[in-house]
Protein backbone atom coordinates (compact mmCIF):
# COMPACT_ATOMS: atom_id res chain seq x y z
CA UNK A 1 0.00 0.00 0.00
CA UNK A 2 1.70 3.85 -0.64
CA UNK A 3 1.86 6.07 1.67
CA UNK A 4 0.58 9.65 0.58
CA UNK A 5 2.30 12.85 2.35
CA UNK A 6 -0.40 14.85 4.57
CA UNK A 7 1.68 17.79 5.17
CA UNK A 8 2.54 20.06 2.46
CA UNK A 9 0.26 18.51 0.70
CA UNK A 10 -2.96 19.42 -1.63
CA UNK A 11 -6.03 17.75 -3.35
CA UNK A 12 -6.27 19.07 -6.91
CA UNK A 13 -9.98 18.48 -8.46
CA UNK A 14 -9.59 18.51 -12.18
CA UNK A 15 -12.44 19.79 -13.97
CA UNK A 16 -15.60 18.27 -12.32
CA UNK A 17 -17.79 20.91 -13.79
CA UNK A 18 -21.47 20.17 -15.53
CA UNK A 19 -20.23 20.21 -18.96
CA UNK A 20 -18.58 17.18 -18.60
CA UNK A 21 -21.79 15.24 -16.94
CA UNK A 22 -24.77 16.08 -18.52
CA UNK A 23 -25.12 15.69 -22.27
CA UNK A 24 -27.20 18.07 -22.79
CA UNK A 25 -24.99 20.92 -22.58
CA UNK A 26 -22.06 21.88 -25.49
CA UNK A 27 -20.16 19.15 -25.64
CA UNK A 28 -22.84 16.44 -25.44
CA UNK A 29 -24.51 18.59 -28.21
CA UNK A 30 -21.31 18.25 -30.04
CA UNK A 31 -21.81 14.50 -30.52
CA UNK A 32 -19.35 13.94 -27.54
CA UNK A 33 -21.13 10.95 -25.44
CA UNK A 34 -19.97 12.26 -21.59
CA UNK A 35 -21.83 9.26 -19.79
CA UNK A 36 -18.19 7.27 -19.12
CA UNK A 37 -17.08 10.69 -17.41
CA UNK A 38 -20.03 10.38 -14.78
CA UNK A 39 -17.56 7.54 -13.16
CA UNK A 40 -15.43 10.27 -11.42
CA UNK A 41 -17.69 11.54 -9.52
CA UNK A 42 -18.13 9.18 -6.11
CA UNK A 43 -14.60 8.81 -5.87
CA UNK A 44 -13.81 12.65 -6.25
CA UNK A 45 -16.47 12.73 -3.28
CA UNK A 46 -14.83 10.44 -1.14
CA UNK A 47 -11.66 12.29 -1.49
CA UNK A 48 -12.97 16.01 -0.87
CA UNK A 49 -14.52 14.30 2.16
CA UNK A 50 -10.98 13.06 3.40
CA UNK A 51 -8.81 15.67 2.35
CA UNK A 52 -11.50 18.42 4.09
CA UNK A 53 -11.54 15.83 7.38
CA UNK A 54 -7.77 15.65 7.36
CA UNK A 55 -7.02 19.17 7.38
CA UNK A 56 -5.50 18.79 3.38
CA UNK A 57 -6.34 22.34 0.97
CA UNK A 58 -8.66 21.46 -2.05
CA UNK A 59 -8.09 23.39 -5.24
CA UNK A 60 -10.42 22.73 -7.72
CA UNK A 61 -9.81 23.77 -11.84
CA UNK A 62 -12.06 24.62 -14.27
CA UNK A 63 -11.88 24.64 -18.11
CA UNK A 64 -13.11 27.76 -19.44
CA UNK A 65 -12.71 30.11 -21.84
CA UNK A 66 -12.61 33.99 -21.92
CA UNK A 67 -14.95 36.10 -23.07
CA UNK A 68 -15.50 35.97 -27.13
CA UNK A 69 -13.57 32.11 -26.87
CA UNK A 70 -10.61 34.38 -28.37
CA UNK A 71 -8.13 31.81 -26.33
CA UNK A 72 -10.09 28.78 -27.99
CA UNK A 73 -6.94 28.32 -29.69
CA UNK A 74 -6.64 26.99 -33.75
CA UNK A 75 -10.18 25.97 -35.06
CA UNK A 76 -9.52 22.28 -35.94
CA UNK A 77 -13.01 20.15 -37.57
CA UNK A 78 -16.13 20.72 -37.60
CA UNK A 79 -17.02 19.96 -33.85
CA UNK A 80 -14.25 22.29 -32.62
CA UNK A 81 -16.13 25.02 -35.35
CA UNK A 82 -19.63 23.95 -33.50
CA UNK A 83 -18.14 24.93 -30.29
CA UNK A 84 -16.46 28.18 -30.50
CA UNK A 85 -19.99 28.91 -32.46
CA UNK A 86 -22.16 27.56 -29.09
CA UNK A 87 -19.60 29.29 -26.57
CA UNK A 88 -18.68 25.61 -25.31
CA UNK A 89 -17.17 26.31 -22.07
CA UNK A 90 -17.48 29.61 -23.01
CA UNK A 91 -17.22 32.56 -19.46
CA UNK A 92 -20.72 32.85 -18.38
CA UNK A 93 -22.47 30.15 -19.18
CA UNK A 94 -23.56 27.82 -16.50
CA UNK A 95 -22.31 24.52 -17.86
CA UNK A 96 -18.76 25.62 -16.64
CA UNK A 97 -19.13 25.61 -12.79
CA UNK A 98 -18.39 22.97 -10.58
CA UNK A 99 -21.39 20.00 -9.88
CA UNK A 100 -23.42 21.34 -6.73
CA UNK A 101 -22.16 17.85 -5.40
CA UNK A 102 -18.37 18.70 -4.95
CA UNK A 103 -19.39 22.55 -4.61
CA UNK A 104 -16.76 24.02 -3.20
CA UNK A 105 -16.68 25.81 0.42
CA UNK A 106 -16.15 29.17 1.19
CA UNK A 107 -12.41 30.19 1.11
CA UNK A 108 -11.58 26.80 -1.18
CA UNK A 109 -9.65 27.86 -4.50
CA UNK A 110 -10.63 27.92 -7.82
CA UNK A 111 -8.01 27.84 -10.84
CA UNK A 112 -9.38 28.41 -13.85
CA UNK A 113 -7.65 27.41 -17.02
CA UNK A 114 -7.97 27.41 -21.19
CA UNK A 115 -5.50 24.48 -21.59
CA UNK A 116 -5.49 20.26 -20.54
CA UNK A 117 -2.66 21.44 -18.14
CA UNK A 118 -4.05 23.24 -14.87
CA UNK A 119 -0.34 24.76 -14.64
CA UNK A 120 -0.12 26.01 -18.57
CA UNK A 121 -0.99 30.11 -18.04
CA UNK A 122 -2.70 30.17 -14.41
CA UNK A 123 -2.41 31.05 -10.91
CA UNK A 124 -1.66 27.89 -9.72
CA UNK A 125 1.75 27.55 -8.98
CA UNK A 126 2.22 30.75 -7.12
CA UNK A 127 -1.02 29.64 -5.17
CA UNK A 128 0.84 26.24 -4.40
CA UNK A 129 4.03 28.14 -3.36
CA UNK A 130 1.97 30.35 -1.20
CA UNK A 131 0.33 27.50 0.69
CA UNK A 132 3.71 25.91 1.15
CA UNK A 133 2.43 22.64 -0.91
CA UNK A 134 4.86 20.05 -2.54
CA UNK A 135 2.85 17.27 -2.61
CA UNK A 136 -0.51 17.46 -5.16
CA UNK A 137 -3.20 14.37 -5.19
CA UNK A 138 -4.98 15.08 -8.13
CA UNK A 139 -8.69 13.32 -9.05
CA UNK A 140 -11.35 14.23 -11.45
CA UNK A 141 -11.46 14.23 -15.76
CA UNK A 142 -10.41 13.24 -18.08
CA UNK A 143 -7.47 10.71 -17.11
CA UNK A 144 -5.43 10.91 -20.29
CA UNK A 145 -6.20 14.84 -21.04
CA UNK A 146 -6.43 17.10 -18.16
CA UNK A 147 -5.51 14.88 -15.37
CA UNK A 148 -2.55 13.60 -17.06
CA UNK A 149 -1.26 16.97 -18.71
CA UNK A 150 -1.12 18.41 -15.45
CA UNK A 151 0.13 15.71 -13.72
CA UNK A 152 2.86 15.20 -15.86
CA UNK A 153 3.97 18.97 -15.33
CA UNK A 154 3.99 18.45 -11.74
CA UNK A 155 6.04 15.85 -11.93
CA UNK A 156 8.55 18.23 -13.90
CA UNK A 157 8.27 20.40 -11.17
CA UNK A 158 9.30 18.18 -8.72
CA UNK A 159 5.83 18.19 -6.85
CA UNK A 160 5.09 14.18 -5.22
CA UNK A 161 2.22 13.44 -7.62
CA UNK A 162 -0.20 11.20 -6.90
CA UNK A 163 -3.01 10.71 -8.81
CA UNK A 164 -5.77 8.83 -7.21
CA UNK A 165 -7.23 5.94 -9.37
CA UNK A 166 -10.83 5.54 -7.94
CA UNK A 167 -11.33 9.14 -8.52
CA UNK A 168 -10.55 9.54 -12.62
CA UNK A 169 -12.33 8.97 -15.11
CA UNK A 170 -11.77 9.02 -19.36
CA UNK A 171 -14.15 8.30 -22.47
CA UNK A 172 -12.67 4.62 -23.04
CA UNK A 173 -11.35 2.17 -20.75
CA UNK A 174 -8.19 1.69 -22.92
CA UNK A 175 -7.19 5.82 -22.67
CA UNK A 176 -7.54 5.34 -19.16
CA UNK A 177 -5.10 2.63 -18.62
CA UNK A 178 -2.70 4.10 -20.83
CA UNK A 179 -2.77 7.68 -19.17
CA UNK A 180 -2.36 5.82 -15.48
CA UNK A 181 0.37 3.70 -17.09
CA UNK A 182 2.27 6.78 -18.27
CA UNK A 183 1.85 8.26 -15.19
CA UNK A 184 3.27 5.62 -13.52
CA UNK A 185 6.00 5.12 -15.43
CA UNK A 186 8.13 8.45 -15.32
CA UNK A 187 5.47 11.32 -13.77
CA UNK A 188 4.23 10.54 -10.31
CA UNK A 189 2.57 7.45 -8.54
CA UNK A 190 -1.22 5.98 -8.88
CA UNK A 191 -2.78 5.63 -5.68
CA UNK A 192 -6.26 4.43 -4.68
CA UNK A 193 -8.71 6.16 -2.21
CA UNK A 194 -8.05 3.31 0.31
CA UNK A 195 -4.43 4.21 0.16
CA UNK A 196 -5.10 7.97 0.50
CA UNK A 197 -7.52 7.29 3.59
CA UNK A 198 -5.29 5.02 5.34
CA UNK A 199 -2.02 7.82 4.84
CA UNK A 200 -4.24 10.09 6.35
CA UNK A 201 -5.81 8.78 9.17
CA UNK A 202 -9.56 9.23 7.83
CA UNK A 203 -12.48 6.97 7.45
CA UNK A 204 -15.45 8.30 5.56
CA UNK A 205 -17.61 5.37 6.08
CA UNK A 206 -20.41 8.29 6.55
CA UNK A 207 -19.81 9.45 3.17
CA UNK A 208 -22.40 8.97 0.55
CA UNK A 209 -21.00 7.42 -2.87
CA UNK A 210 -23.63 7.40 -5.32
CA UNK A 211 -23.70 7.95 -8.64
CA UNK A 212 -24.59 11.33 -10.16
CA UNK A 213 -27.63 11.52 -12.14
CA UNK A 214 -28.69 14.10 -14.09
CA UNK A 215 -32.41 15.91 -13.14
Amino acid sequence: MSTIPRENTAVLVVDMQRAFFDNTDSLGRSGVDVTPLRAAIPGTKRLIADARAAGVPVIYTRYVYHEGMVDFGPIRGIKAQDRVSSNSLGAGEAEIEIIDELAPLPGEIVIDKSRPSAFYGTRLEPVLTGLGIRNLVICGVTTNICVETTARDAGQRDYGTYVVRDAVAEFTAERNDHALFAIDWSFGETVFLDDVESSWGVSTAHVESRDYAIA
